[in-house]
């Protein structure tokens, strides 16, 4: 039972459920839960009364850098395994164009008439015409930076979640980086068809603003550089493409006839191999040779590569799969690069964890040397500073605990469920990172590179 919404969860069923039995100990126990949530409520009215008459500092209050300084941010419980989640949104909301536009949406109120102000139990039943993604989303970036010390419970979005995304239900562990890719998908999707009684003219008007450049980011196929993850999708753009989308030009040449066939190929991420030589150095320390760079991981990505036996190309020229090499450019980069490094592999049984340290910097990823025509771009706009990083503790994908870091207003911030504590950069750089997010420096600033 989740002790907040008190819907009762069937494991044979994956699924809530509205059962009871014959004896009613299902309500009995909702009633025994509302006592305790009731008595708890009025104890920590009672706590925090005290505690406004004894001192004028909270406990968020901090000393940084000789200076008193409030945590404004707002941690996210943790329903059940749903920690992937939760570092994902923490990671999002501290991308500050992409969080602002989410936050500025008209509010819409999905519950109305005799379910109006009644707490709702979830069932299958229920269908799926009275979830909005966009909605829920906004309302949980909403929640976070706003200052309060009780941490955010995201069951309404988790739900929502839950029905749209099958993938997702019940309550094991998920790897985070899948999850990023479905919420962005179905953020698009929502935005593209309009939400809630928004009419899609509305949105793309507004999203014309953000750029009117990337309306080709939804024609073709969105991948992360793995065909098992390639899927059309047709379309206008959104905050999402506009902001995360990027576009990657891919070569395959022949190695019969020479016949060289080009395609561009949108992107929210790019999904990186961490290089095989690097491979049994876990940590920054050891001696054992040199250590794994980002830039390792980038070079290995658009390095001219030769495909094996399993990849022939089918030569147009030829007219049969021939022997061939690939290689990526980027064509074009986005607002926001979302970096994931490949750190889960399948082996014969099972699927193993790649704890390899990569070094990353903190300012100034220059992405030019990556780029198909670097010289159409300036210098200050392929530089890149991070914004987030997401970390996988633990040896498997199936197992361990996903937390998150971000910097907000030139600080660092760990998020861990629904704890909230500052950091400095050099806690951040020995991080093992699984997705970091870099965002384009305004030509204002700096220039140092990586």
């Amino acid at each position: 039972m989740d002790c907040s919404s008190y819907s009762t969860y069937c494991y044979r069923c994956d699924d809530f459920v509205v059962n009871d039995t014959k004896l009613g100990l299902v309500q009995k126990v909702r009633e025994h839960l509302q006592n305790l949530e009731n008595s708890a409520f009025t104890a920590d009215r009672h706590r925090k009364r005290k505690l406004l008459e004894n001192s004028s500092l909270n406990s968020k209050l901090l000393k940084v850098n000789g200076s008193t300084a409030a945590i404004c941010a707002t941690g996210l419980r943790n329903l059940g395994n749903t920690c992937f989640m939760n570092a994902i949104l923490q990671s999002l909301s501290n991308i500050e164009q992409f969080c602002c536009y989410f936050k500025e949406l008209p509010a819409v109120e999905l519950r109305n008439g005799k379910t109006a102000g009644r707490r709702t139990y979830h069932t299958r039943s229920q269908g799926d015409n009275n979830v909005s993604l966009v909605e829920e989303f906004r309302k949980t970036l909403c929640a976070l930076w706003q200052g309060s010390q009780t941490a955010f419970s995201p069951e309404s979005l988790f739900y929502v979640v839950w029905k749209i995304m099958p993938n997702f239900r019940g309550y094991q562990q998920q790897d985070a980086h899948e999850f990023m890719r479905y919420l962005l998908d179905h953020l698009h999707l929502e935005l593209q068809g309009g939400f809630n009684g928004v009419s899609r003219s509305a949105i793309l008007q507004e999203n014309s603003t953000l750029s009117a450049s990337n309306k080709c980011c939804m024609k073709g196929i969105y991948k992360t550089n793995s065909p098992k993850t390639e899927r059309k999708e047709n379309g206008a753009s959104t905050v999402v493409t506009a902001i995360f989308g990027g576009i990657l030009q891919n070569e395959v040449n022949c190695l019969i006839c020479g016949t060289e066939s080009r395609k561009f190929d949108p992107f929210l991420d790019l999904s990186l191999d961490i290089p095989s030589q690097f491979r049994n150095k876990r940590s920054k320390n050891q001696e054992n040779g040199p250590v794994c760079s980002l830039r390792d991981c980038l070079r290995s990505f658009t390095d001219l590569e030769e495909l094996d036996e399993t990849e022939l190309y089918m030569c147009h020229k030829c007219k049969k799969k021939q022997k061939s090499t690939k290689k990526f450019w980027i064509q074009k980069l986005p607002k926001v690069l979302c970096l994931h490094l490949k750190r889960f592999h399948w082996t014969a049984y099972l699927r193993n964890k790649v704890d390899t340290y990569v070094e990353f910097p903190l300012r100034g990823l220059d992405m030019k040397c990556y780029l198909l025509e670097p010289e159409n771009r300036g210098p200050e706009h392929c530089l890149y500073d991070l914004a987030a990083v997401v970390v996988h503790h633990g040896s498997g994908v199936g197992s361990g605990h996903y937390t998150a870091y971000a910097t907000h207003e030139g600080r660092w911030f760990h998020f861990n469920d629904s704890t909230v504590t500052l950091t400095d950069e050099d806690t951040v750089v020995k991080a093992k990172a699984y997705i970091l997010f870099y965002v384009e420096r305004q030509a204002k600033a700096g220039s140092d590179k990586l």
